[in-house]
């Protein structure tokens, strides 16, 4: 590489810094309700505030499933996470593994290298424990963090007694809470690129505030020594949540101390509705977690680039996690040659008229067991209607959200919307069926 094209071309291209609490950095099982800047009233996010105060909050924003690794999918590559072979949560124990990141898959690392960009993924994968789909695999030239699904413990780092704890491709037992160590190795990334001058993405993607609910005691102490009232199992998620907070404040400051916060798009969203066995507040919607209900799918996002997106602005554009890979490669003008499903709404996001609600939008996921029993629970919105199946054996339902958010009176189920919703769906089944979902035996 030439030192003209590094300093006068490189240096000029923004950073991307991706907090997918998704989450990262994508957060994960964040409820939209769980920031003191949204419906929370017992916690305090003053970091995690200041993103969204100071950027474009998109208060209509979905994750594309209502579990982790489909939304992790499709962030990454674009397309509805049944598309790409995960429908269900991947997991590193075979029989309850319900996806296999199909390989061919173009991802969003691959496609900002081509544009000149270094790749880094810190924090939890989720996409595939083994070759072909390890990180270093997907597109990331650099990978610090954890494989799995969830851990067991923040500490020991462990699920069902195997460490899947990484540096590249190499094994490391790593001493301390989960959530500060990728803190500290984003923070030395982000001094280490700027040393060097690289334009980079990295993607942050914390574990917490998922199960089990293991803040520091210290964070504990405080939260209920300032409210004695509160359950100690809400307690204990509002520590978690504020040790969160505290810690993406100090990639935040990282990314100013070392002039790097002026030229760097920051994203903060999550990956799937908080909770209800945590004690998560979904804000005003219904269900969780795991449902097809808004509370399952309806997240937490914000988008903040001092002097390119008007600060303090709320944005109701309706914008899938899916979008976020085209709008991003569009935003650094970085072609996106392949096929996807998602659409760029960076012109929705920079105020200019753009029609983000006339299309087909999908939610699907199919795992196994007696909850499933084979079948699936999905969803299909197209504008204000929403046809849905919370789960495989219960009825389904339409609702207009415009008029009835709370998702409490379903319309019948007839008529040419009806219709409409319903044929849709039942062509991405057909499509979505000719996807390999596990791995090919040998």
């Amino acid at each position: 590489m030439s030192n003209y094209f590094k300093e006068h071309v490189l240096n000029s291209l923004p950073k991307l810094y991706l907090l997918y609490a998704l989450t990262g950095a994508l957060v994960d099982d964040l409820g939209l309700g769980d920031l003191s800047c949204q419906y929370a009233k017992d916690l305090s996010t003053p970091n995690i505030d200041r993103i969204f105060e100071t950027g474009v909050r998109l208060d209509n924003f979905y994750a594309n499933s209502s579990v982790s690794s489909p939304s992790r999918a499709a962030l990454l590559t674009g397309r509805f996470p049944a598309m790409v072979g995960v429908p269900g949560v991947i997991r590193p124990s075979i029989d309850q593994n319900w996806g296999y990141f199909d390989p061919s898959a173009v991802t969003m690392p691959e496609v900002l290298k081509n544009g000149g960009y270094r790749t880094a993924l810190i924090g939890k994968w989720h996409l595939g424990w083994k070759s072909p789909n390890l990180p270093n695999e997907r597109g990331f030239e650099h990978f610090h963090g954890f494989l799995a699904d969830m851990m067991d413990d923040y500490y020991t780092h462990q699920r069902q007694g195997g460490n899947y704890m990484y540096l590249n491709d190499k094994e490391i037992t790593p001493k301390g809470h989960a959530t500060e160590l990728f803190t500290s190795w984003s923070v030395d990334y982000i001094k280490k690129e700027a040393k060097e001058k690289n334009p980079f993405f990295l993607y942050l993607a914390y574990n917490a505030p998922h199960s089990p609910l293991q803040p520091p005691v210290e964070w504990v102490n405080k939260v209920q020594e300032r409210d004695k009232s509160l359950p100690v199992k809400r307690a204990r998620l509002i520590a978690l949540i504020e040790h969160l907070d505290d810690n993406i404040g100090k990639v935040m400051q990282a990314l100013e101390e070392s002039g790097q916060l002026s030229n760097t798009l920051v994203i903060f969203a999550s990956d799937n509705g908080g909770d209800r066995g945590s004690m998560a507040n979904n804000g005003p919607t219904r269900g969780a977690k795991g449902d097809m209900f808004e509370g399952g799918i309806h997240v937490p996002c914000a988008l903040n680039m001092p002097g390119v997106f008007e600060g303090g602005r709320r944005d109701n554009h309706f914008v899938v996690m899916m979008d976020l890979m085209p709008t991003i490669c569009d935003f650094v003008n970085v072609p996106v040659r392949h096929e996807i499903d998602g659409i760029s709404v960076l012109d929705a996001i920079k105020r200019k008229k753009q029609n983000t609600e006339d299309r087909f939008v999908f939610w699907l996921r199919n795992e196994g067991g007696p909850q499933f029993g084979g079948k699936s629970q999905s969803a299909v919105r197209y504008n204000e209607y929403k046809l849905l199946q919370n789960l495989p054996f219960e009825k389904v339902q339409m609702f207009n959200l415009e008029e009835d958010s709370l998702e409490t009176t379903p319309l019948p189920l007839q008529g040419d919307m009806f219709r409409k919703l319903n044929n849709a769906m039942t062509k991405h089944y057909r499509a979505w069926g000719a996807v390999p979902c596990q791995a090919p035996s040998k």
